[in-house]
C-alpha cells in the first residue's frame, strides 16, 4: 500500500477484519443452514411473469446452430452441449448460465426453438445442476437463472413429459434452497437485492413453497429500503443498475397483481422514485451519462423501462442523496458527479470521478467521461475507474479514490474502493442568468493537503458553460509541496477539435455542424488522445482537452465552453 496514509491503512484493516469475521460466521453456521435449507421442491407453477427485456428471434437460429455469443465472446459448441465447454471467460459462462437468452428462443415461436430450449435446460440440469464453485452458481447468476426459468417456463415446459416437469421443478427447488442459504449466510451488496427479487417472484409463481412468499417479500422490502435512496438512486451510484433493477421490479409488480396480492408499498414507491432519477442521467441523444460503472446504453432497454413511467416524471435535477446534479437550459444538458463514493460492499464498479461532468447539446454529446468497458476487458476496466478517465482535475496522476487492487489486497476485497472523498460539499444556486453549482471535495487532502473546488455555471440560454477549478490548502500558513496537475475534458469521438488563439482555445465542431469554443484565457491548452469505452461497436479513440500546471494552495483555472454559431444573413427580398 505504498503512498497510503495512516488513515487509509486503518480503514483497510477494518475492512479486512470485517470480511474475515463474516467469512468465519458463514463457516460456523454452514451446518445449521444446510439443515434449515432442506425442503421439498415446489409442486407446480401457477403463473409465468412477463420478461420485458427486448428479444431478437433471429438469435434463436444461431443458438440452434451451436453459436453462443455472450459477454463479447462467440463460442461454437461444435455439436456439444455448451455446458461441457470451458471457454476461459467467466463473463461468457455467467451469461450462458443465467439463461436470459431464452427470451430469444421464445420470440422465435417455433417448435424447433421450444425443443432447443428444453434440451438446453435439461443439459444444465444434467451437467451443472448442483451448486458448485463455478460462475454458474454465483448467487446473482443463480438468481438470474431462476428469473429466466420462471418467465420462460411456457416454452421450456410446452410438450414436456411428467418426468421432465418433475426434474425441472426439482432444479428450481435446488436453486431456491441455494439462494436462501446464501441469504441466511449474510450475502451482501447489490446481489442481495437481485436474490430477494428472484425469491419473491418464485414465491408468487409456484405452489408448494411453504411460507416463501411471506419470507421473500419481507427480505425484498428490507433490501429496497436499504439500497434505493430517498431520491431514487441506487446506493452503488451506478445508472446501469437502475435500468437492470427496473427491468426486474416492473414484472414483479405485475406478478403481485396477477396473484391478487397486495403489492408492497415499498416496491411501488421505489419504482416511482427511480424513474425521475433515471431521467437525470439521460442526455439528449437518449444515452445515459457515464458515471460509476455505466457503459454502453442499451436504447431498447431504456425505452422499455421509461414506457412504464405512467406519469412521465420530469428528470430529477438535485439528487443530493445519490450525489448527482443536473442542469437543463434550452437544449443543453449538464450532469455532474457531486457525491461521495458508495459503501465499500457496493463499490465494485464505482469510479473515482468526484466533480466530473458530462455536457451535451441537443442530440450531440460534447464533454464525456470514458465510461466502463465490457466485462472481458479487465485491465481497461481498472484504467477506466481512475480519475484521469473523467472530466475533472487530477493531481500528480493520482486518483481521488484508492482501490483494493492497487493496494495489493484485491484477493480479499476484490474490486472494492478502500478510500476516497469523505466530505463533499455541494451548493446549488439559481440566478436570473443561469444555474450555478459549487462542489468541493477532500479526495486529495490526506495525500497532498489540498481541497478541490469546482464552480460551474450554465447560462439560461444554454449557449455558455463556464467554470472555475481551484485548489485550496487546508493548513493555514503551511507550504504545499508542488505537484503537477492536469485538468481534463474528454471529448466525444464524433466531435472534431482544433487548437486556436495561440493555444489558449480549442474549436469544437459537432457532427451537425454546430461550433463550440473552449477557452482558458490564462492557461495554455493541449490536446491528447483518449478512449471512449461506451460506443455500441466497441472502444473508440477520441481526444481530450487538457490544461497542465503545478499544484499549490492558490491554483485557479477559469475556462468556458460557448456556442460560436455564425449568424445567418437575413433572407433576401
Amino acid at each position: 500500500m505504498a503512498g497510503a496514509t495512516f488513515k487509509d491503512r486503518l480503514r483497510v484493516v477494518g475492512l479486512l477484519a470485517a470480511r474475515a469475521a463474516s467469512g468465519l460466521w458463514r463457516r460456523l453456521g454452514a451446518p445449521l443452514r444446510a439443515i434449515v435449507g432442506r425442503h421439498r421442491p415446489p409442486e407446480r407453477l401457477l403463473i409465468a411473469p412477463q420478461d420485458i427485456r427486448t428479444s431478437d428471434p433471429t438469435l434463436a437460429a444461431d443458438i440452434y446452430a451451436g453459436y453462443f455469443a455472450f459477454g463479447g465472446k462467440i463460442v461454437n459448441a461444435h455439436g456439444r452441449s455448451p455446458f461441457e465447454l470451458d471457454p476461459g471467460s467467466p463473463a461468457w459462462m455467467r451469461s450462458l448460465a443465467s439463461f436470459s437468452w431464452l427470451r430469444h428462443l421464445r420470440a422465435a415461436d417455433t417448435a424447433v426453438a421450444r425443443a432447443n430450449a428444453r434440451a438446453l435446460v435439461e443439459d444444465f440440469l444434467t451437467l451443472a445442476g448442483k451448486p458448485s464453485r463455478t460462475p454458474a452458481w454465483e448467487p446473482q447468476v443463480a438468481a438470474r437463472r431462476l428469473l429466466a426459468w420462471l418467465s420462460q417456463s411456457p416454452i421450456i415446459l410446452e410438450g414436456s413429459d411428467r418426468l421432465f416437469y418433475r426434474r425441472f421443478m426439482k432444479g428450481i427447488g435446488r436453486t431456491q434452497a441455494f439462494l436462501e442459504r446464501r441469504m441466511a449466510a449474510g450475502l451482501a451488496g447489490e446481489q442481495r437485492l437481485i436474490v430477494a427479487i428472484a425469491l419473491a417472484e418464485l414465491g408468487l409463481c409456484a405452489e408448494g413453497t411453504g411460507k416463501l412468499q411471506q419470507r421473500s417479500t419481507k427480505q425484498l422490502v428490507e433490501e429496497l429500503e436499504r439500497q434505493i435512496l430517498p431520491d431514487g438512486g441506487h446506493v452503488s451510484r451506478n445508472p446501469q443498475i437502475l435500468v437492470d433493477l427496473l427491468l426486474d421490479l416492473l414484472p414483479l409488480r405485475q406478478a403481485y397483481a396477477a396473484r391478487g396480492l397486495q403489492t408492497p408499498a415499498q416496491l411501488l414507491n421505489a419504482i416511482d422514485r427511480m424513474m425521475p432519477m433515471l431521467r437525470l442521467f439521460r442526455h439528449g441523444d437518449g444515452t445515459l451519462a457515464l458515471f460509476n460503472g455505466m457503459g454502453v446504453t442499451a436504447p431498447e432497454q431504456l425505452a422499455t423501462v421509461l414506457a412504464y413511467d405512467d406519469v412521465r416524471a420530469q428528470a430529477l435535477a438535485n439528487a443530493r442523496h445519490s450525489g448527482y446534479q443536473r442542469i437543463e437550459a434550452q437544449d443543453a444538458i449538464f450532469v455532474m458527479d457531486a457525491g461521495r463514493p458508495p459503501p465499500p460492499v457496493f463499490s465494485n464498479r464505482a469510479h473515482a470521478g468526484c466533480s466530473s461532468f458530462e455536457f451535451s447539446v441537443g442530440a450531440q454529446r460534447l464533454v464525456i467521461n470514458c465510461g466502463a468497458p465490457d466485462a472481458n476487458r479487465a485491465a481497461a476496466r481498472e484504467a477506466a475507474r481512475m480519475t484521469a478517465a473523467h472530466s475533472t482535475l487530477v493531481i500528480d496522476d493520482t486518483s481521488s479514490c484508492r482501490f483494493a487492487f492497487h493496494a495489493g489486497i484485491g484477493k480479499w476485497l476484490g474490486d472494492e474502493m478502500v478510500a476516497g472523498p469523505e466530505k463533499v460539499d455541494v451548493e446549488r444556486r439559481d440566478h436570473p442568468s443561469g444555474t450555478m453549482i459549487l462542489v468541493a471535495h477532500d479526495g486529495y487532502e490526506s495525500r497532498f493537503g489540498v481541497i478541490c473546488q469546482r464552480q460551474i455555471m450554465l447560462q439560461r440560454d444554454g449557449k455558455r458553460l463556464e467554470g472555475v477549478d481551484r485548489l485550496r490548502g487546508t493548513i493555514a500558513g503551511a507550504a504545499i509541496e508542488t505537484r503537477p496537475f492536469a485538468l481534463r475534458f474528454h471529448i466525444h469521438p464524433a466531435v472534431r477539435l482544433k487548437r486556436v488563439r495561440e493555444g489558449h482555445a480549442v474549436l469544437c465542431v459537432l457532427p451537425n455542424g454546430r461550433r463550440w469554443l473552449f477557452e482558458s484565457p490564462n492557461w495554455f491548452v493541449d490536446l491528447e488522445e483518449s478512449i471512449f469505452f461506451a460506443a455500441p461497436d466497441g472502444p473508440r479513440s477520441c481526444a481530450q482537452i487538457v490544461i497542465f500546471g503545478d499544484a499549490d494552495e492558490n491554483v485557479e483555472i477559469e475556462w468556458s465552453f460557448r456556442n460560436v454559431e455564425k449568424k445567418r444573413p437575413p433572407d433576401a427580398g
